[in-house]
């Protein structure tokens, strides 16, 4: 009896340790893809898991019209309601499903200089 209390603790416990690893490094795949390079959060709205990434400032210009998105051609008005503040001062570009070709879902914008 002894030694099935021990082969199922030990493989109780070693069940247990894959799980809380698997539970781990499922957490830090779902937090990495919504989080910024600075480390702040998108939010859930405009990111869907890889909608989201850092973009360039060459990748986006400001004409009478608003904000150019260069590689789609895609201009959001100031006004749109997918444009928002950066919180970390540099532009990031939410896309479907993060590709280059699909329309902008938010596009985050550093302050604007007077």
């Amino acid at each position: 009896m002894t030694l099935f209390n021990s082969g199922s603790t030990q493989h109780g416990l070693t069940m247990a340790g894959v799980f809380s690893l698997i539970c781990v490094l499922l957490a830090v795949q779902c937090a990495g893809a919504h989080e910024a390079e600075s480390g702040w959060r998108y939010p859930y709205a405009c990111c869907s898991d890889r909608d989201c990434r850092e973009v360039t400032d060459a990748a986006v210009s400001e004409g009478p019209q608003g904000y150019m998105i260069k590689v789609t051609g895609e201009i959001l008005p100031y006004t749109d309601k997918r444009v928002r503040n950066s919180p970390d001062g540099v532009f990031h570009w939410c896309s479907v499903a993060g590709k280059n070709d699909t329309r902008t879902i938010c596009l985050f914008v550093p302050p604007r200089s007077f």
